[in-house]
């Protein structure tokens, strides 16, 4: 099938990035901060510095990572009709922005702390809106206690919206508790392992270094049959070289090392190869995914991960980077938006602004509807003898019109796309005046859909083991 798709880099480029990720892994290893994980590491093939705490891959053993770990699985829903097949078979899966200082206010548009209730709108309007496949929690809550926020996040996911949620945990008792929840409404743990209804981002720290309770988390995941995301966040001139090709092998390196930990835990766990890795911005010191080069170090990493065959999470969506409606410059969008043809699996963004600061239920519906046109650029062509249609050629024959051909009717609305005018309105460059038709149509949502209802027994049951979590902190 013929797909529309931007590389970045030369099979040779590859084969370099791939074998300088292989001699940094094992010529300068990376920082274990876990004393079980660096034993588990080199009692099956590493060398460890248990003094300085790194450890040392070997080829061998990175390659193996990769033959092991399956290229195929699905992230399950909570509705199955919501289970998504890894790698996508047609279009990218979209989520949306991830856990968020703050939330924009619907009514007032000011910026303000979220709460558990806002928390459920996001959810809600996510599962309601046909561009999102499933669910990153959006916001981080602060109405409840601080070190339990993801706890609450997962299990307000699982209540207000029926796809699969993709969550966060950085701590082994987290992981713990998260495994207890998600049993619950699976319907057990050997249920969840079958089917698990969510994956856990466990990220490095660039360059090259993993906390250590984050990497017990993740081993508990890995053994529970849960999905691991490994999203470097490189920051090129900061936390990776500043060139192009430093910043991708680090990427690449990164995503390698977090593969060999999963399934030197337990063989065989799904693992997904990601990045939202971009230059620094040199005044300010923060991340700029509006700057070229993320165009190009997106493009460079999704190439890695179809290399090794991995399900990847690379590119971004969502025009909301300066604040809501689309404020920013059509070369800025395009080398933002542009990330989408790297070919990638998976994409967050949606509703986020002010570079993933805050979000808003408005620009969720705005980065949506352009979604919807957007699509035209990624669909499938089949190229065979049947549509070269050389037969409707030779009946239309020289000089002659392809119009008025019963081919011509028959396919089309199949070949062609269509734009929606009432939704390109919504994709005015420097603008913000579809913003309050995008907060009419997201309460309007949010009034009328009705999510896939949990059991109430078992929202009983998660309301007590979230207290008795809270009793415990």
């Amino acid at each position: 099938m013929a797909k529309i798709r931007f590389d970045f880099l030369s099979r040779e480029e590859e084969d370099i990035i791939h074998a300088k990720s292989l001699e940094m892994l094992e010529s300068i290893g990376v920082l274990v901060r876990s004393d079980r994980v660096l034993r588990m590491l080199e009692e099956n093939g590493a060398n460890a510095d248990h003094k300085k705490k790194i450890a040392y891959l070997p080829e061998d053993m990175v390659l193996e990572a990769v033959a092991a770990a399956p290229k195929n699985f699905h992230l399950r829903a909570r509705n199955k009709e919501n289970d998504l097949e890894l790698p996508a078979p047609d279009f990218p899966y979209l989520t949306t922005d991830g856990l968020v200082v703050h939330v924009r206010d619907i009514d007032t548009g000011e910026n303000r702390e979220a709460t558990r209730k806002d928390f459920a709108q996001f959810a809600r309007l996510a599962d309601a809106l046909d561009s999102i496949s499933f669910f990153w929690p959006t916001v981080t809550i602060s109405d409840v206690p601080p070190d339990m926020h993801n706890l609450y996040e997962l299990w307000d996911s699982f209540i207000n919206c029926s796809m699969h949620v993709q969550g966060d945990c950085i701590r082994v008792e987290d992981a713990r508790r998260q495994l207890e929840i998600a049993s619950l409404v699976a319907g057990g743990a050997e249920e969840l392992k079958k089917r698990p209804i969510f994956s856990t981002a466990v990220d490095p720290i660039s360059p090259l270094s993993f906390d250590g309770d984050a990497l017990e988390a993740q081993i508990m995941f890995a053994k529970a049959g849960i999905p691991i995301l490994c999203q470097s966040m490189c920051l090129a001139g900061m936390s990776s070289p500043v060139t192009i090709a430093g910043t991708i092998a680090m990427i690449n390196t990164e995503n390698l090392a977090s593969l060999v930990i999963s399934q030197t835990a337990e063989r065989g766990s799904p693992h997904i190869y990601a990045s939202s890795s971009t230059p620094a911005d040199m005044s300010t010191g923060n991340i700029n995914y509006l700057a070229p080069e993320f165009l190009m170090i997106s493009a460079g990493a999704a190439q890695m991960a179809r290399r090794y065959g991995r399900p990847c999470m690379i590119s971004n969506w969502g025009a909301g980077m300066k604040g809501l409606g689309i404020p920013s410059s059509y070369s800025e969008l395009f080398g933002y938006t542009g990330t989408i043809l790297n070919g990638g699996d998976l994409v967050p963004g949606i509703g986020g602004l002010d570079g993933a600061m805050s979000c808003s239920l408005a620009q969720m519906v705005i980065d949506s509807t352009i979604w919807d046109n957007f699509k035209a650029f990624l669909r499938t062509f089949s190229i065979s003898d049947k549509t070269i249609a050389l037969d409707v050629v030779r009946d239309v024959g020289h000089g002659n019109s392809f119009l008025t051909h019963p081919h011509t009717a028959k396919n089309f609305r199949k070949e062609l796309f269509f734009f929606d005018r009432e939704k390109l309105a919504m994709e005015s460059t420097l603008s913000d005046r579809m913003v309050p038709k995008a907060r009419e149509i997201a309460k309007k949502i949010l009034r009328e859909h009705v999510v896939d209802p949990l059991d109430k027994q078992v929202i009983e049951q998660g309301e007590e083991l979230l207290k008795k979590y809270a009793r415990n902190y």
